[in-house]
C-alpha cells in the first residue's frame, strides 16, 4: 500500500510538472510573447517577466525586439550605363509591434530579406557606375526608406542599409586605372605648363627693369664673371654690352 501510495505521489507529481512548464512562460527583457487563446489574438503583447498560459488551449509566439543584422548575398547587377557590377549590402532592422510581425506576415526576417535584395538590384540599376562609386551615402539613405516603407506595415522598422563591396570586372578595372593614370599625367603637364608660363613672365620682367637700368645689367655681368671664376676654369669669356657692339657698327659703316 505504501508503494503504491509513492507510485501515485509520483505519477501527480509528475503531471503537476508537465503541466506547470506548459503553464509558465519567461520571457527576458528583449522578447514579447503573442498570445493566442483558441487561435485568437488576446490582449497586448506578453512580457517582460513572467507569463501564465492555459495549457492546450494558449500558444505564446516569441518575438524578439533586438537589432538583426541582415546579410544581403551578393547580387549581379547591371547599372544604369550597362556595367555589370557585384554588389552585396547589409541591413539593420528591428520589430517595434511584435503583434502585427506576427499576424500580417509568416516570416518577417525572410521577407525582409527578399525586399531588401529586390530592392538593391532595383535601385542600382538606375544609377550609373560613378554615382555608386561615388555617391554611395545618398544611395543607402535611398535604399533604407524604400525597404523600410516597404516593411512598415509588418512593424518591422529598417534602420540601416549599407552597400558592402562594389566588385567590378577587370576589363572595367583596368580601363579605370588607365584613365586615372591619363588624369595624373594632364594635370601634371597643365602644372609644368603653369610654371613656364610664369617663369617667362618673371623673365619678362626682369628684361624690363634691366633695360631701364643699364647698371643693372653691368651688375649682372660682373656676377656671372664671378660665378664663372669660382669654378676654376681655364678658360674665361668676357661679354660684351650689345650698345657697344651697335656703336662699333655704326663707326665701320661711317668709315666705309
Amino acid at each position: 500500500m505504501t508503494f503504491d501510495l509513492f507510485l501515485g505521489l509520483a505519477a501527480a507529481a509528475a503531471i503537476l510538472i508537465t503541466i506547470l512548464r506548459a503553464a509558465i512562460r519567461i520571457l527576458p527583457e528583449y522578447e514579447r510573447g503573442v498570445l493566442f487563446r483558441l487561435g485568437r489574438v488576446t490582449g497586448p503583447p506578453k512580457g517582460p517577466g513572467l507569463s501564465f498560459l492555459i495549457p492546450v488551449i494558449d500558444r505564446l509566439v516569441r518575438v524578439s525586439l533586438r537589432t538583426v543584422t541582415l546579410d544581403i548575398p551578393p547580387q549581379d547587377i547591371i547599372t544604369r550605363d550597362n556595367v555589370t557590377v557585384r554588389v552585396n549590402a547589409v541591413t539593420y532592422f528591428r520589430v517595434l509591434d511584435p503583434q502585427r510581425a506576427v499576424l500580417e506576415i509568416e516570416d518577417y526576417r525572410f521577407a525582409t530579406s527578399q525586399i531588401a535584395q529586390t530592392t538593391l538590384r532595383s535601385i542600382i540599376g538606375q544609377a550609373n557606375l560613378d554615382a555608386l562609386l561615388i555617391n554611395r551615402d545618398e544611395i543607402n539613405q535611398q535604399l533604407q526608406q524604400i525597404i523600410d516603407g516597404l516593411t512598415d506595415p509588418w512593424g518591422v522598422k529598417v534602420t540601416l542599409v549599407e552597400v558592402k563591396d562594389v566588385e567590378l570586372p577587370d576589363t572595367m578595372r583596368r580601363a579605370m586605372a588607365r584613365q586615372a593614370e591619363a588624369e595624373r599625367e594632364r594635370r601634371a603637364k597643365v602644372i609644368h605648363a603653369l610654371g613656364e608660363k610664369e617663369a617667362a613672365a618673371t623673365l619678362a620682367e626682369a628684361a624690363q627693369l634691366i633695360e631701364a637700368h643699364p647698371a643693372a645689367m653691368q651688375l649682372r655681368i660682373l656676377q656671372t664673371m664671378t660665378e664663372v671664376a669660382a669654378e676654376q676654369n681655364s678658360t674665361l669669356i668676357f661679354p660684351l654690352p650689345m650698345e657697344l657692339l651697335r656703336l662699333m657698327d655704326r663707326i665701320g659703316g661711317s668709315r666705309s
